[in-house]
């Protein structure tokens, strides 16, 4: 589940961290003391899905190579490659052919950097999660969450949604991976600029990073 970059109020799209806290528990119907009754998370579980990324089907590295020449521009060049091996001019059909196998390479490689880049933030999402649901407060698996479930975190938990803060207290994040910044995040509840790039949207706590220190509640968005 990942931060909606607007929400439709009357002909205005306004950004979750531009509205107040109250704003952001009107639009999902939830009250930050209580959360979601079990009922009324199980029908935005069917509406919205798990909260976890999309994952297709993984292909083996043979597979990913040969997928490399599936391209417009590589049949044209080995097209022409093999005209120049009929009119015997073997220099220029071998270095047709060597930017063909390169440019595959290149491709090959890059896939699976992607591949590993995508595992990485996989493995930085956090598993479980301390969320109230009617009142209570339980330990869920971070996939149950919903948009409109109410987080509890503490220092040193991981951050497992994107997570419009509606109470906070000393609240600091760790956001390197995102913003680069080596130092914590001081976080708030009160409404930032709409267009605030993502290291300036302190009303945030974003999935995957941790807790320093402090508490907060926030609102699954």
């Amino acid at each position: 589940m990942s931060e909606a970059d607007t929400v439709v109020s009357g002909v205005e799209e306004t950004p979750w961290h531009a509205m107040t806290a109250d704003e952001v528990e009107r639009r999902f119907s939830v009250d930050p003391s209580q959360g979601l009754e079990a009922d009324d998370a199980a029908a935005r579980l069917g509406t919205y899905g798990p909260n976890r990324l999309p994952q297709g089907k993984k292909r083996g590295a043979i597979a990913r190579f040969v997928s490399q020449f599936n391209n417009i521009l590589i049949y044209v060049l080995i097209a022409s490659a093999f005209t120049k091996l009929m009119l015997s001019l073997w220099l220029d059909a071998s270095i047709i052919f060597a930017v063909v196998i390169l440019n595959s390479l290149l491709g090959f490689l890059q896939e699976g950097k992607a591949e590993e880049a995508l595992d990485s933030i996989r493995n930085m999402l956090s598993t479980e999660a301390r969320v109230l649901r009617g009142g209570a407060a339980r330990l869920l698996d971070a996939e149950e969450l919903v948009p409109g479930d109410v987080v509890l975190l503490e220092s040193g938990d991981k951050v497992p949604a994107d997570l419009r803060l509606v109470e906070a207290r000393n609240l600091r994040t760790e956001e390197a991976a995102l913003t680069g910044e080596s130092v914590p995040a001081d976080k708030t509840t009160v409404p930032m600029p709409a267009k605030s790039t993502v290291g300036d949207r302190e009303n945030m706590a974003f999935s995957g990073t941790m807790v320093v220190s402090g508490r907060a509640t926030g609102v699954v968005v």
